[in-house]
């Protein structure tokens, strides 16, 4: 059954969110027609500043269907072979035999076996993922580093590889979306952030989403508090950082509003066509960074209820922010979250996250947003 949005248990489940530990969050969901937009907590703990639904904010990884639709769209217009090696096209960030066994697909489905870079860039997070052995340290220290994507890639290249090429699950890595970059700039000879920002973000008319250049977040925004498994306390406030350490992976700033057209508009065929939309939905398993095994395409990946149609789209975060933006496969249903706090779970003795009463409340209101 598909039901119409039902407002009060919206904003009910936004409340129980904020109730249960989260500083502040806000959401739209859509439905045809209906839009309801909600809000509740603090955009920043030090003044009260209420958090409001319009704010813009760090969306982390869903940067990566935006930079898939942008590769897909050179597929289609015969720059890009999605089966043909990386090798071919930049010999020198992936020499030899694994640049002639990772195919651009590989890349966009994290099937390369290539490794995450991010413990080689940030010293203090080098024994991830043995979270009780990290620590935030070097989060601070890279506050305002202007990283080189092309030495970011060689850490990812040059570490120890985490599978073969093609093999199944993949595992989810930065590496691939920053070699995604390198491979637009390649092709149509703009820099990756100049060919998004070209063909996708203004192509879906998105008047509050950009690739930024700086470390700031203009207009409207929220604090953004990262807790690092309770090894920040009180959690601190990453909103001003410079984001090269992610670019063309994780680096965007969007609006829950902004979001939800770009995923209607994608999953309508009017980003990518739809023999291209179709690559981004074959699915492969994935170990994600939290350790669990998801399916997941070209940039995007599902999320299914118990006897619902399949919701497409992608989570993501940065220090101390986090999105999620899931539309249904026909388009009619939307949801977008975006959170300001992260990593809010203490790790136990065993070194795992425990559960909190933010991860029941947050399931909840997911699951409202969606079916609901």
């Amino acid at each position: 059954m598909k039901r119409p949005l039902d407002c009060a248990a919206l904003n009910a489940a936004v409340e129980n969110v904020h109730r249960a530990g989260m500083p502040g969050l806000f959401a739209e969901v859509r439905d045809g027609d209906q839009v309801w937009r909600g809000a509740a907590g603090v955009a920043d703990v030090a003044t009260g500043r209420p958090v409001t639904a319009g704010m813009r904010h760090r969306v982390g990884s869903i940067t990566k269907t935006f930079t898939a639709a942008a590769v897909l769209q050179q597929v289609e217009s015969g720059r890009i072979g999605l089966d043909t090696p990386i090798g071919r096209y930049l010999p020198k960030l992936v020499p030899g035999e694994r640049g002639a066994a990772i195919t651009v697909r590989m890349l966009l489905n994290h099937t390369s076996g290539l490794a995450e870079y991010l413990p080689y860039a940030y010293p203090s997070l080098k024994a991830f993922p043995a979270l009780a052995d990290t620590g935030p340290q070097s989060l601070d220290d890279h506050r305002f580093t202007r990283f080189d994507p092309v030495e970011l890639i060689g850490m990812g290249v040059t570490a120890p590889a985490v599978g073969a090429p093609g093999g199944t699950p993949g595992v989810y890595s930065n590496t691939n979306y920053l070699l995604l970059g390198e491979l637009l700039e390649q092709v149509t000879g703009a820099t990756a952030e100049r060919c998004i920002t070209r063909n996708v973000i203004e192509r879906a008319g998105l008047r509050d989403t950009e690739l930024p250049a700086g470390p700031y977040v203009d207009g409207p925004h929220s604090q953004l508090y990262e807790a690092w498994f309770g090894m920040i306390d009180p959690p601190r406030d990453y909103s001003v950082y410079d984001m090269s350490w992610v670019g063309p992976a994780a680096s965007l700033i969007s609006t829950v509003a902004d979001l939800n057209r770009f995923f209607g508009m994608l999953l309508a065929g009017e980003i990518v066509g739809p023999p291209s939309l179709a690559q981004m939905q074959l699915t492969v398993p994935v170990v994600s960074q939290e350790g669990r095994t998801i399916d997941y395409g070209l940039g995007l990946h599902p999320m299914d209820g118990p006897g619902q149609g399949a919701f497409w789209g992608h989570g993501g975060t940065v220090w101390g922010g986090g999105a999620l933006a899931m539309t249904r496969a026909d388009g009619k249903r939307q949801m977008s979250v975006a959170v300001n706090m992260q990593r809010w779970n203490r790790i136990d003795s065993s070194g795992k996250p425990q559960p909190r009463p933010v991860d029941d409340a947050l399931a909840t209101l997911y699951r409202v947003a969606m079916y609901g």
